[in-house]
């Protein structure tokens, strides 16, 4: 008997399934609610629909060569040369197929960083490592600083390696650099000649590069939108080649002497379609300068913005959907940043989770041994088609305004981020964007997480700037949620115990466990610890109950119907104990003047802004 594929065809026994039949199921689900209720919107105005159909007339995008894995880059960031030294090999030895200099006071250093860039600093975090065995060093050299390529150069010829054999990315980056500090030392014309001069002279020493690097980092940083990152790192790839080409770099070796960077967060279809973009956008562009289009080196680094330092656990999850996107979406290489971060310098069990996340993903998920497994994806492909047509209108906004640096000058892409970074921030306010642990699903009696005993080193300011405009200054999504958990933290300190908030449970388990839930949740992510409570049906025994708790706020929580019933009476027996503010958790519907005049001060709920009221409980309180 012979077996086809077609007789082992998936759901062969099954008819065919339409969107049109998927939309009769919707619509009737819908009751004559609109379809555009079930569209999402990215902070760009980009359109997401619930369901795509197939795309045709598609391929992959050409991005890292068939079948193989990114590099597993790590950061190199103690201030201590042989520390530095000894985490490297530490992590060449377990997996890692490449190393990131990270010097102090640049801006990706997060405040850590090797304390200087001396022939000495770099030999000695070199030594013992094979240079030349393959790995990929990236460094980040810093603007008023020793010149990190140069000497890194030297050491490689002290060493006598052979340049051309080298994986080494200078990764030279005024534009964001300048852009995070807000100041520049001079004029972008004066950054050419220097720029080129040590381009082309490390090029003649036989070093292959790339030796610039297009970072979209410090929009993203700064909460900026994925169109704005795009567009900021496509402007700043454009300067790079014309100051390369002005220098007397032939133009087809000035853009192989640029490489290109992008971050890589939680949201997976949106960062998946990012990476793809960059490369189309930048496709353009060469053909605009009459290039056939290569393949272009694109590194991922995992978000700063999303790391949270409570909770700092689930740094682990973010970090992983951010890798697997970016591996999907064609990153050649990727740094994850450990999960231990944002509370200081991480240590060895934090770096080995930053590198075993991306050898899990290559070696037992096997996500490189497909290219471009998004391709033909209809959703994936709309939106990498939005994406690269709203970046590249901003794009040649930037480009009308003279260039990148004139577009900083006169506060273009600032302008933009700022506005996109406010409305993010009333969103992780509201919780419509969760960052869990922190804005979500809080942990009071969370252990203390180690990190090395380090002290961070401030950011590098220009001494000498004499251009100076806004900065795109780093920002953490969850810092103002944290804020509010140090203030509860210190109060623990201080008096043994924190801000509390008596649950005042009406009715049975069924009535109140939902809405209880979630008013624990609400509070407990400002630190305000929630007391909880058996249902009351008797409003003098809530009272009684209230009473013995010896706090000062509560929260009436039980369901519509018994709201109706007792909520009021509720209400006035805890005033008559004694409560300074009262909240309900729900929307009170028409039931608002009845329930306020009864004491109820404030109602919280879902879409709330749950950070506007929580930093008014504990004004409250200060004031009680």
């Amino acid at each position: 008997m012979t077996t086809t594929t077609d007789d082992l065809r998936l759901a062969a026994d099954f008819p065919p399934a339409t969107y049109e039949d998927w939309r009769k199921l919707v619509d009737g689900v819908l009751k004559g609610a609109p379809f555009e209720k079930l569209v999402g919107k990215t902070y760009d105005g980009l359109k997401i629909d619930p369901i795509y159909r197939r795309a045709t007339n598609t391929g992959p995008i050409a991005g890292r060569a068939a079948a193989a894995p990114w590099r597993i880059l790590q950061r190199v960031d103690h201030p201590d040369a042989a520390q530095a030294n000894a985490q490297a090999l530490h992590d060449l030895e377990n997996g890692a197929t490449g190393l990131e200099f990270e010097f102090a006071g640049g801006p990706g250093a997060r405040g850590f960083g090797l304390a200087d860039a001396s022939k000495q600093t770099l030999a000695k975090v070199c030594d013992g490592i094979h240079l030349d065995a393959g790995i990929m060093i990236a460094l980040n050299p810093v603007i008023g600083r020793e010149n990190a390529g140069e000497t890194f150069a030297d050491v490689v010829e002290a060493r006598k390696i052979d340049p051309a054999k080298l994986d080494l990315h200078f990764n030279y980056q005024a534009v964001s650099t300048v852009a995070v500090r807000g100041a520049a030392a001079a004029a972008w014309a004066d950054y050419e000649k220097p720029f080129g001069k040590v381009v082309g002279g490390l090029i003649k020493r036989g070093f292959k590069g790339p030796f610039v690097l297009a970072d979209g980092r410090p929009v993203h940083d700064a909460g900026g939108s994925d169109v704005q990152e795009l567009a900021f790192t496509l402007a700043v790839a454009l300067a790079y080649l014309r100051m390369l080409e002005a220098a007397g770099i032939d133009l087809d070796a000035a853009r192989a002497a640029i490489s290109f960077r992008l971050c890589a967060d939680a949201d997976q279809f949106l960062t998946l379609a990012k990476f793809r973009a960059l490369r189309r956008l930048w496709a353009r562009v060469e053909q605009a300068c009459g290039l056939a289009p290569k393949p272009i080196f694109v590194n991922a680094q995992t978000a700063w913005r999303m790391l949270t330092k409570r909770d700092a656990n689930v740094n682990m999850l973010r970090a992983t959907m951010a890798t697997f996107a970016a591996g999907l979406g064609g990153a050649n290489a990727v740094t994850v940043l450990p999960h231990t971060l944002a509370l200081g310098l991480p240590d060895e069990f934090a770096r080995r989770v930053a590198r075993n996340t991306q050898l899990v993903l290559l070696e037992e998920s096997n996500l490189a041994k497909v290219s471009d497994p998004a391709a033909g994806s209809g959703g994936i492909e709309t939106l990498t088609s939005q994406l690269c047509e709203t970046a590249w209108a901003l794009f040649q906004e930037i480009e009308k305004a003279g260039g990148i640096f004139p577009a900083l000058q006169q506060g273009l892409i600032q302008d933009r981020v700022a506005a996109t970074r406010v409305a993010r921030e009333a969103n992780v306010a509201k919780r419509r964007d969760v960052l869990t642990g922190a804005s979500e699903f809080p942990n009071l009696h969370e252990a203390e997480i180690a990190v090395l005993d380090v002290k961070p080193a401030a950011p590098m300011v220009s001494a000498d700037a004499t251009i100076k405009f806004d900065a795109l200054a780093p920002m953490r999504l969850a810092e103002p949620f944290e804020a509010l958990r140090d203030r509860s933290d210190a109060a623990l300190k201080a008096n043994g115990t924190r801000p509390r908030i008596f649950l005042a449970n009406l009715g049975t388990a069924a009535d109140f466990t939902a809405r209880a839930s979630f008013a624990r949740s609400f509070f407990e992510t400002g630190g305000i610890e929630a007391i909880d409570s058996e249902g009351f049906a008797d409003a003098a025994a809530l009272a009684k109950a209230f009473k013995a708790s010896g706090v000062a706020m509560a929260c009436v929580c039980s369901s519509d119907k018994v709201y109706a019933d007792r909520a009021a009476d509720a209400a006035r027996a805890l005033h008559g104990a004694g409560a300074k503010h009262i909240y309900l958790a729900g929307r009170p519907g028409n039931q608002e003047a009845a329930l306020r005049a009864a004491g109820i001060g404030e109602f919280v709920f879902a879409g709330g802004d749950a950070l506007a009221t929580l930093r008014d409980a504990y004004r409250r309180m200060e004031q009680a």
